[in-house]
């Protein structure tokens, strides 16, 4: 059995797919690298794929499929994992090779301890084109270092600040026992895949080290703001799709305080970009659906909405007329230059 299977979602990534495998490639026998060509059919991916697991047998695998999205690509690879661990890593990162290898070391010490670890957490840095000074999304004040702790252990996450996708490696068998099945055609699966297994993550161990190359400014990117709007319904799926897991499982999350007070912050970020993008947007169609999105989140969970509704971000997302929705637009673009994002 490998150590850490990595999923590596690709649909027509000729272009830059191979500086991410190689990347990965370091890891030697340790690693399974899942090539997941999502039904490429304008340029050589599935050439490419086939090529790598030509030249590593061992290590990479290439997996084809039908065209049904990121998530589509990302249940394969679980679905095909035979490593003790899961990563994804999108075609167009990378990782780092010091950090890396000083996380195989960590998982490999782990596992001849006999010590079963459910989440791995360490540092991404958003590789933003065009920009000398790179921002690292790391969480040294958050969770205890170089130790196996709980929830319980975690610190407050501050407004913005979240375990995502880039961050994370988990037991591949958590993501099986909770049952996870990505949305096919869907952007933005990423807030899910890093939401609905936490109940079933009892411990983590945080390594504070700069892992993951997570890069911004590809034409088309599916995180690109103009990109977001024109696919804002596929943001709401997901959006909803939290809010009726946090709520279908409320009660025992609540059993974990700690856990339930992140998932919540959580699903108030996604709430809080879903609802600027369509201010942002501001046609009458857009606005109408932030309404109904709120509305959405009220028939769910009178008290959640109340909560979320009446706090600062709620708040704020929800300022009546045109100078509020503008002051709402001039504060979501100063949280994109704090955080980096979009």
């Amino acid at each position: 059995m490998k150590l850490l299977s990595i999923a590596v979602p690709c649909y027509n990534s000729e272009a830059y797919m191979s500086k991410c495998i190689d990347s990965l490639l370091v890891g030697g026998e340790d690693v399974e690298i899942l090539i997941v060509d999502d039904g490429s059919a304008a340029d050589r991916t599935a050439e490419i794929a086939d090529e790598y697991e030509a030249q590593f047998p061992t290590i990479v695998k290439a997996i084809h499929k039908e065209n049904g999205g990121h998530g589509s690509a990302v249940n394969a690879g679980i679905a095909n994992a035979s490593g003790l661990y899961f990563k994804v890593v999108d075609s167009d990162d990378w990782v780092k090779q010091e950090a890396y290898l000083k996380i195989l070391e960590t998982l490999r010490e782990m596992v001849k301890d006999g010590q079963v670890l459910d989440m791995l957490v360490s540092n991404f840095v958003y590789d933003k084109e065009g920009e000398r000074r790179k921002k690292v999304m790391h969480y040294r004040h958050i969770l205890p270092q170089d130790m196996v702790f709980t929830w319980k252990d975690c610190h407050h996450f501050l407004k913005g600040h979240y375990i995502l996708m880039h961050s994370v490696i988990f037991r591949t068998r958590i993501l099986r026992d909770c049952g996870i099945h990505l949305p096919e055609h869907t952007f933005y699966v990423d807030n899910l895949y890093v939401y609905e297994p936490l109940p079933y993550v009892k411990n983590i161990y945080y390594l504070d080290v700069n892992f993951y190359r997570y890069y911004i400014g590809r034409e088309g990117q599916s995180v690109n703001e103009s990109v977001m709007i024109s696919r804002i319904d596929q943001q709401l799926k997901v959006n909803k799709l939290m809010i009726d897991y946090l709520v279908d499982h409320k009660a025992e999350i609540l059993k974990n305080k700690r856990l339930y007070q992140y998932m919540y912050n959580y699903l108030e970020i996604i709430m809080t970009v879903s609802s600027s993008l369509l201010t942002r947007s501001g046609t009458p169609e857009h606005l109408e659906l932030k309404k109904d999105l709120w509305r959405y989140l009220k028939g769910k969970d009178r008290g959640l909405y109340r909560r979320m509704r009446n706090g600062v971000m709620g708040s704020f997302m929800n300022l009546p007329g045109r100078g509020g929705r503008k002051i709402t637009v001039e504060g979501y673009r100063i949280c994109q230059k704090i955080f980096k994002f979009n």
